[in-house]
């Protein structure tokens, strides 16, 4: 990887985040799958490497409460930071924007990443298709 000088985050437009979602999230599902209610009022950032979107994230308010959905990085590009300069830049983002509080359904591969931002477990287990989540929250 090169240096961060290659690393761009900007508001995108939910179509341009569709196929990360498709490709890391839910792959065998159609692509209409991996749409959202709310993607058209929602904030969405992508994070460009080499001009090119690797990772996406979701933000839709509800009061004073911010939810993050289909948050994804591409396979090739996990495991190097990308992800999480995406997420903190989200929690900046609504932290300035005057939420207080962020949660999301996350799944339970992923509690331990969340828990190095501060997430902690705040629902029993639930199961989306064969996938199990917790939901999750961090105050901002």
């Amino acid at each position: 990887m090169k240096g961060v000088d290659s690393i761009e985050i900007q508001k995108v437009n939910a179509d341009d985040l569709m196929d990360i979602r498709h490709v890391v999230l839910w792959p065998d599902k159609p692509r209409e799958f991996i749409k959202v209610p709310e993607d058209e009022s929602g904030t969405h950032f992508g994070l460009y490497f080499d001009g090119a979107i690797v990772s996406a994230i979701s933000l839709f308010p509800d009061g004073l409460n911010i939810r993050f959905r289909k948050f994804a990085t591409l396979p090739g590009f996990q495991g190097k930071g990308l992800g999480s300069k995406l997420l903190q830049h989200a929690i900046i983002h609504a932290q300035n924007q005057g939420f207080v509080r962020m949660w999301c359904d996350a799944r339970t591969d992923a509690l331990r990443f969340y828990e190095r931002f501060g997430f902690t477990k705040f629902s029993e287990p639930f199961f989306k298709e064969h996938l199990e989540y917790y939901k999750i929250e961090r105050m901002l």
